[in-house]
């Protein structure tokens, strides 16, 4: 397990800012159902907020991962406990039975009480829906995106000390910003068993994505060109985005989600797995989330020519960013470049 020293501030700069403010953009604005997206100074404002929550903890999660030679088993566990800690500590809409009358979300119960657990206090589809959007819009497929728009510096710490704790501190202070925002607007705060048990959750995940075993070892077999693998993943994020929020739709996304991940673990430690199928997975995620933005019926009701401009603009921007991406992964192995992947 060799981890690789920390590149000099010129070449980190850019990847560092384009993780900080990709990752909020992803987990906020993507999708299009935040009334801020359509306003683009509400939308600037709002990442003076959102990048210190989602991407200082991109950040962090990728620098414990590099910083102990571990990969993308440990990033999505990490990846995973911190969606726990948003949705269950910070906003706490894990547990807030009224959160969507609260922020003026109309679909919220129609999304919440088929799948309601009364005596957990939660709702399965909304669980998933919560998890699984940090865990790949958040977090990974930002993460995988500016990595591959850096391959040189890909495998290689990113922030020293300093920038370890500047990153905890906005982190802390954005946090703390949110849950008093949004205990002063709901008045809500979960019980103690539920911030217990979402407590020990997140450390079970924690501690889970230290743990988990690195393999190196290449193994041969077939694997699927960069782009089948990509339209497979935005099938099955397709699949899940669309479900129907009751229990067949929520087994139905376990089910996907399951079968896809075995087979990209699988792939994945093979010797035909480049780093172009890392980057058609994560621009499959960016994609689904931009094509979903079109019909999505946002807050506030923007005018129509508003909306399609800003979706529009947003896809561009996804393919734009898959394009450079793709782009230096082709320079990088023009020069005979590749870079060891932990798996």
């Amino acid at each position: 397990m060799t981890v690789l020293s920390k590149p000099v501030l010129g070449q980190r700069l850019l990847p560092l800012i384009g993780l900080f403010l990709l990752s909020p953009i992803c987990a906020e604005y993507l999708i299009g159902y935040a009334e801020s997206t359509y306003h683009p100074l509400e939308m600037m404002w709002g990442l003076l907020v959102f990048a210190p929550l989602y991407g200082s903890i991109a950040l962090l999660i990728r620098e414990i991962a590099r910083r102990t030679g571990r990969g993308w088993p440990t990033m999505l566990l990490l990846a995973a406990a911190f969606g726990l800690i948003q949705a269950g500590l910070i906003d706490q809409s894990l547990f807030n039975p009224h959160y969507g009358a609260d922020l003026n979300i109309p679909y919220w119960d129609a999304e919440r009480l088929p799948t309601w657990l009364g005596q957990l206090g939660i709702s399965a589809n909304l669980t998933l829906d919560f998890v699984s959007t940090h865990i790949v819009w958040s977090f990974a497929a930002p993460i995988a995106v500016v990595e591959c728009c850096a391959p040189r510096i890909a495998d290689r710490p990113w922030l020293g000390r300093i920038g370890i704790l500047l990153m905890v501190s906005l982190y802390l202070a954005a946090a703390a910003f949110v849950f008093d925002d949004h205990l002063r607007v709901t008045g809500f705060m979960a019980t103690k068993a539920q911030l217990v048990a979402t407590v020990a959750c997140a450390l079970l995940l924690g501690i889970a994505a230290l743990l988990v075993p690195v393999h190196t070892e290449e193994r041969a077999g077939y694997v699927p060109a960069p782009w089948l693998v990509a339209a497979f993943v935005l099938a099955i994020l397709a699949l899940h985005i669309f479900s129907s929020p009751d229990w067949t739709g929520v087994s139905a996304s376990l089910l996907a989600f399951a079968g896809c991940g075995a087979l990209i673990a699988t792939w994945s430690g093979r010797i035909a797995w480049k780093n172009s199928h890392v980057l058609g997975i994560a621009a499959a995620a960016l994609l689904a989330n931009a094509l979903t933005s079109f019909v999505i019926q946002p807050a506030g009701e923007p005018a129509l020519a508003v909306k399609y401009a800003v979706n529009g603009g947003m896809l561009l921007g996804v393919l734009v960013l898959a394009a450079l991406a793709y782009r230096q992964l082709r320079t990088a192995n023009d020069e005979g470049w590749r870079r060891p992947q932990a798996r």
